[in-house]
């Protein structure tokens, strides 16, 4: 502030009040309103309406709480009241409940009171229903400081909603100690300009969007072995030591505009304090350091003066006297506020300070109470006010705050990420209780078995683990369930950490510590560590993503492990580029608009047009949405989770058939412009010899849509003889429903029978039919694939598309691996099966060629189809495999035709039609395709957004279409559309 401004100021105070205080040299007075004539007619105001003993009251801030009974809150009430209290700081309880508390006690307030809070990170650090932020110490192993700004910022949005002011935060504390049993992972690190930077970003996020900021413990709390809570630490460091690393933060800080410091209670005999006199109580560290060496203008508080290192030395009353004396402005959780009052004036009445000094302290008060927007009327609104203050922003900035922060400490051979996931065999330990949303995420990227590992193991269990242990390549730990405790190696068991490096000499083993970063001096033997710091959801969906390479690792150690590794040691990995999972708001979509998909769901299971499904939304990479409605069928016995598989019918055409010519084609084994005769000479002189590859593809080779074969094994509704038996018995050996077996030789009557059937009529003159959707054609490619792989098809495409790509959910024939309840059934197939079918695929003619068909036969959840749609998004990369290219996808999957709006083997959407197989807002640039069971999945590169439909409207009748006719796929894919923010939705249309 230029010295006109001052000069003026001080002009004021001459004419309105005492000066107690020379012009600032060097900082300037952080407290300064904008408007620096109506901040102090305002102070004066107040200020001259106050009696010496109510404005004593505005020197005490109480401790208030939330979730205590009435007795509390007519006591802290009576004590506003009567004492003209300063402020309350709150500690736990609910975010309504305080709310409506503060609403209460301002209103009884004569001078409006300051609201504060230890909030370090965040509400949630003292409020239920309400997100946390991470740990200090997490975020210093972030690089991203401007994270920590919009962290503040937000923290600051969020404080005001609560109609509270002052946030004490952040730590500023250089932890140097790592046994330090008080600070530790509040701290945001060991080097003073790591813990200046992310202070500095802290602070003037809350600071920059009306909230105090509050840097603590002066002067610095980091090196000590004992906790000012029960004891007061002392420390024998050298004043230089102090000045240069401790005090170094303090500096930065006030030179950009701090507001409130908080003096620790410490003995430090180098600073001048006494063992009587520890640091809160010392004029020698508080006025002659903060205020005069350190020229700090803005509010000095006290650490609470409940705590034992002070409060075993004096009394109540007794210690806020010393503290006053000792230059503090504000006193904090005073136990007598009454007693305290009586004691200051005897101060002043011996001489001990002035009137006019602590006059000039309740003015410095009231400046920050009017930079608060205390001149104002404040009332908190309660309404919805839980859902205001951990918004979907909220969730998604905590987010991105530790996805930055996981720290990749060892990486032998480039294990992290891992690459060639169809080469492993993977297991999963957690150590300790918890570690299901870790488990949950490792099996999103492949396939995992999981053991755990109790607390109370014994040898016999470790032996028993590592037999079951052999037969899996890579062994994921997470060790779970720390504690903060250094004393108590934070509650780590030796024999743990001996079991998980013993493991290593003959497994590859990627260990995850979710807990304190100086744990990880338990683990220098890992060969492939990563730390996330903290044990919650957020890190535990995270790991895997660094694992897998859905997301990079970037972060770097805020501190050193013993002589292992130094603080800013961090091995950055790079992303594979697999399907990373995100919020919609880190994507620019709007999360408030999703959930009318939640009311579309519901809608449709209410009537009936569904028992249930799941709706996958990825954007740019991320899957960004992933919900699973209703159940697997009406009885509601078992829930539709995101393990829960679904028959794809059509869908097969598109992620089995096209993939597979795509595949061939790209690699010269195919011309599309060549007729099937060319590579099945078997079909030559029949009318689907000369049938073009790519009029098959696009629809339009003549095909009729679809042939029942199932009847011609039929006698009206009863099976014919030599075809079925309910019993698995040879020649009937091929299951096409729960108690019904084909005869084997089925197969290849189905193909002569399709070889024999008629085609359309062309109806004109010419080289082209018109455009007809057909199953038929896809059996023709079906055989024509096998024929160029050699092999079956089903195994062609798990070799080389499902596997290498972590589908592992995903393929034909799924009881073959998985049990009846983890897949969605059909219809209850009256005519053909006489039977539910269920895990058996739906479609008669896929059933007839025993499950395995080019039409139909895929079963999958939801996150392992999106997975190969994002494999085209990428021009045909996807981890560390390339299946196709850029060149292939982008000519398969383009409007083909005058006829029709197909693309090859593709569906796209229809620009002329009205909810046509998209919504209405999708780009021309979409492909995909629909399946009868009820089914969908779109790709759109413009946008770079995956949109997948699972459910079995089918169930248990297939004569079911409200789904269709409800246009619930469509209207979905509308409101995704319509959440994207910023974008031109209709470019294209």
């Amino acid at each position: 502030m230029c010295q006109k401004v001052y000069a003026l100021l001080f002009s004021i105070l001459f004419l309105f009040g005492p000066v107690s205080a020379s012009p600032p040299v060097g900082n300037p007075d952080p407290l300064l309103g904008e408007n620096i004539v109506k901040q102090q007619a305002w102070v004066d105001s107040v200020f001259n309406s106050l009696t010496f003993d109510e404005r004593l009251g505005q020197l005490f801030m109480v401790a208030a709480y939330s979730n205590q009974g009435p007795a509390h809150k007519e006591e802290i009430s009576r004590l506003i009241e009567e004492q003209n209290l300063g402020g309350l700081i709150f500690f736990q309880g609910g975010p309504v409940r305080q709310a409506a508390l503060t609403n209460h006690y301002q209103s009884l307030a004569k001078t409006p009171l300051f609201i504060a809070m230890d909030a370090e990170w965040g509400l949630g650090m003292r409020l239920d229903s309400v997100l946390q932020f991470p740990k200090q110490m997490t975020l210093g192993a972030a690089a991203n400081d401007e994270l920590v700004y919009q962290m503040g910022k937000e923290i600051a949005r969020q404080f005001k909603e609560m109609g509270m002011h002052i946030n004490f935060a952040p730590v500023v504390d250089v932890n140097s100690n790592p046994e330090n049993p008080v600070i530790g992972y509040r701290s945001f690190g060991e080097r003073k300009q790591l813990v200046s930077r992310k202070s500095l970003a802290y602070m003037k996020g809350m600071q920059d969007h009306g909230v105090m900021a509050n840097a603590k413990h002066f002067p610095g709390h980091g090196d000590t072995n004992a906790d000012s809570h029960y004891t007061t630490p002392v420390i024998h460091n050298s004043r230089e030591r102090i000045m240069d690393i401790d005090l170094y933060p303090y500096r930065e800080l006030i030179n950009q505009g701090l507001m409130s410091i908080m003096v620790a209670h410490l003995h430090v005999p180098s600073l001048g304090s006494e063992e009587k006199l520890p640091t809160t109580l010392s004029p020698k560290v508080v006025t002659d350091l903060l205020k005069n060496d350190m020229n700090f203008q803005g509010l000095i508080f006290t650490d609470a003066l409940n705590m034992k290192g002070v409060s075993n030395l004096y009394k109540p009353g007794e210690v806020d006297v010393l503290a006053l004396l000792a230059g503090n402005d504000v006193l904090l959780y005073a136990e007598d506020v009454p007693q305290s009052k009586a004691l200051i004036k005897q101060a002043v009445a011996d001489g001990k300070i002035s009137e006019a000094e602590i006059d000039s302290r309740v003015r410095k008060i009231l400046r920050a109470k009017y930079w608060a927007g205390l001149h104002q009327k404040q009332q908190v609104n309660t309404h919805r006010l839980v859902e205001r203050l951990s918004n979907f922003g909220t969730k998604a900035l905590i987010e991105q705050l530790y996805a930055s922060s996981l720290t990749v400490v060892t990486n032998e051979e480039e294990a992290i990420p891992i690459r060639h996931l169809d080469m492993e065999r993977m297991a999963s330990i957690t150590v300790g209780n918890g570690g299901k949303t870790f488990k949950n995420f490792l099996d999103k990227y492949s396939e995992f078995t999981h053991y755990t590992l109790r607390g109370n193991s014994n040898r016999d269990n470790f032996a028993a683990l590592e037999e079951n242990l052999k037969e899996y390549s890579t062994i994921v730990v997470g060790v779970m369930g720390m504690s903060n405790n250094p004393r108590r190696n934070f509650g780590l068991k030796t024999e743990e950490i001996e079991f998980i490096t013993r493991l290593q000499d003959s497994h590859r083993v990627i260990t995850v510590v979710f807990g304190n970063a100086y744990a990880a001096r338990n683990f220098t033997a890992q060969k492939n560590l990563i730390l996330a710091f903290e044990e919650n959801d957020f890190t535990e969906s995270l790991a895997p993503q660094v694992i897998f390479g859905g997301r990079p690792g970037t972060g770097t150690l805020p501190v050193s492990i013993g002589q292992a590794w130094s603080q800013g040691h961090g091995i950055e990995t790079p992303p594979l580029h697999r399907l990373a999972y995100s919020t919609p708001e880190a994507q620019q979509m709007d999360s408030r608009e999703l959930l009318k998909i939640d009311e579309l769901m519901e809608k449709a299971i209410a009537s009936r047009a569904t028992p249930g499904g799941t709706v996958l939304i990825a954007k740019n990479g991320a899957v960004v949405y992933e919900k699973s409605y209703g159940h697997l069928d009406y009885n509601r016995a078992v829930e539709v989770t995101d393990k829960t598989m679904y028959d794809l019918a059509s869908l097969t055409k598109v992620l089995a058939t096209t993939q597979a010519i795509m595949f061939l084609e790209s690699r010269g084994f195919l011309d599309l412009n060549k007729s099937l005769q060319d590579y099945l000479p078997e079909l030559a002189g029949s009318n689907k010899g000369p049938l073009q590859i790519r009029n098959i593809l696009t629809h339009e080779a003549g095909l009729v849509p679809y042939i029942p074969h199932f009847t011609n094994t039929l006698d009206g509704t009863e099976w014919k003889e030599g075809y079925y038996s309910n019993e698995k018995q040879d020649p009937f050996t091929l299951p096409v429903a729960a108690g019904v077996y084909a005869h084997r030789a089925l197969p290849d009557s189905v193909w002569k029978w399709t070889i024999a059937s008629n085609l359309r009529y062309r109806g004109t003159k010419g080289t082209r039919y018109s455009y007809r959707y057909s199953d038929v054609g896809m059996y023709l490619l079906h055989r024509l694939i096998e024929t160029r792989v050699n092999q079956p098809m089903n195994e062609f495409l798990e070799q080389h598309f499902y596997h290498p790509l972590g589908m592992y959910r995903f393929g034909y024939l799924p009881l073959e691996k998985f049990k009846p309840g983890e897949i969605a059934p059909t219809e209850d197939d009256r005519i053909f099966r006489k039977t539910l079918v269920h895990g058996y695929v739906h479609d008669p003619g896929a059933a007839l060629f025993g499950g395995v068909a080019g039409h139909a036969g895929l079963f999958g959840t939801a996150n392992d189809l999106a997975k190969l749609l994002q494999m085209m998004l990428q021009g045909g990369k996807y981890g560390a495999v390339e299946l196709l290219d850029q060149e292939t996808i982008d000519r398969f999957t383009s409007k083909q035709s005058f006829h029709s709006r197909r693309a090859l083997g593709w569906d796209k959407p229809d620009p002329e039609k009205d909810k046509g197989p998209t919504g209405n807002l999708v780009s021309l640039s979409t492909y995909g395709h629909t399946g009868f069971t009820g089914t969908a999945a779109w790709a759109d590169p413009e946008h770079q957004l995956i949109y997948v439909f699972l459910s079995n409207r089918v169930h248990p009748d297939a004569g079911n279409n409200r789904l269709l006719r409800e246009n619930v796929r469509s209207d979905i894919q509308d409101i995704i559309y319509q959440s994207i923010k910023n974008e031109f939705l209709l470019a294209g249309k």
